[in-house]
């Protein structure tokens, strides 16, 4: 028999992702005993508020969340405000200053809008981490998509070197409406992997190192999407239509016969 959780996720993973949170909701009253272990294998879009005390916007999500509020990267405040809430420690604090800066750069460069945010936590041999980031693109009338990139890493110091655990996950729908043309929605979710241990001088090199594992892994899953659900769709279109005219198909059609009986008069 199959593994409820299993067959939970199977499910999630191919319904759309705008409509991930309804969706589980929905799955967990109909299995409210496979609540934990959804809520912390499922990936739910990205938030975006704002910081009261900055007037940045940041992302919220499960990372960065304590009870009901959430706290800034760039402020290191909840909102609602909470006195006792989890915070990283001092080094762990200005490391993660230094990161959302250097993410707020690579998000600027290579997304031209959006937002960005990171958030560390400390563990016993090393810290673990999330770098989010979060576009959307609803200027359009009849035109709206979404972009959220969520990069988990779990960094285990080992003397002079580090070993970085890198679980990235990219959520992506586009959604267009016109007359002429009908409704389209495209849209999915890829998950990989990525493990390697990098030397480390100083504590800012930690930055540069995990700057260089995502990009380098949006680069490989960005390719990935193209492939998969662009060139798939593609690949759907030019099936029902061929973008050729009549007379250039017949033209091409009318070689291709004169090659083959060439051929054929040629071996016989």
């Amino acid at each position: 028999m199959a593994d409820p959780i299993d067959c939970a996720l199977d499910l999630m993973r191919r319904l759309p992702p705008q409509d991930i949170e309804e969706n589980l909701a929905n799955l967990l009253e109909i299995a409210p005993d496979l609540t934990d272990e959804l809520l912390s294998a499922v990936d739910q879009p990205l938030r975006i508020q704002k910081c009261p005390a900055t007037g940045k916007d940041y992302i919220a999500c499960d990372y960065n969340r304590d009870g009901d509020s959430y706290r800034s990267p760039w402020s290191d405040e909840y909102d609602p405000a909470l006195e006792d809430g989890n915070r990283p420690p001092p080094a762990i604090r200005e490391l993660e200053v230094v990161a959302n800066d250097a993410f707020n750069t690579y998000r600027d460069l290579y997304y031209e809008g959006g937002v960005s945010s990171v958030y560390l936590w400390e563990l016993s041999d090393g810290f673990a981490g999330a770098v989010l980031i979060k576009k959307i693109n609803d200027t359009a009338r009849l035109m709206k998509g979404a972009w959220d990139s969520i990069h988990v890493v779990q960094v285990t110091e080992k003397g002079r070197y580090a070993q970085y655990k890198l679980t990235s996950t990219i959520m992506l729908y586009t959604l267009t409406s016109r007359d002429a043309l009908g409704s389209l929605n495209l849209s999915g979710n890829m998950t990989q992997q990525d493990e390697r241990d990098v030397q480390v001088n100083e504590p800012g090199d930690h930055v540069a190192n995990l700057g260089r594992m995502i990009e380098e892994m949006e680069a490989k899953m960005r390719n990935g999407l193209k492939e998969v659900y662009f060139g798939k769709t593609k690949d759907v279109v030019n099936e029902l239509r061929s973008a050729g005219s009549l007379d250039e198909s017949r033209r091409q059609a009318a070689v291709n016969q004169e090659l083959f009986h060439k051929l054929n008069a040629r071996q016989g």
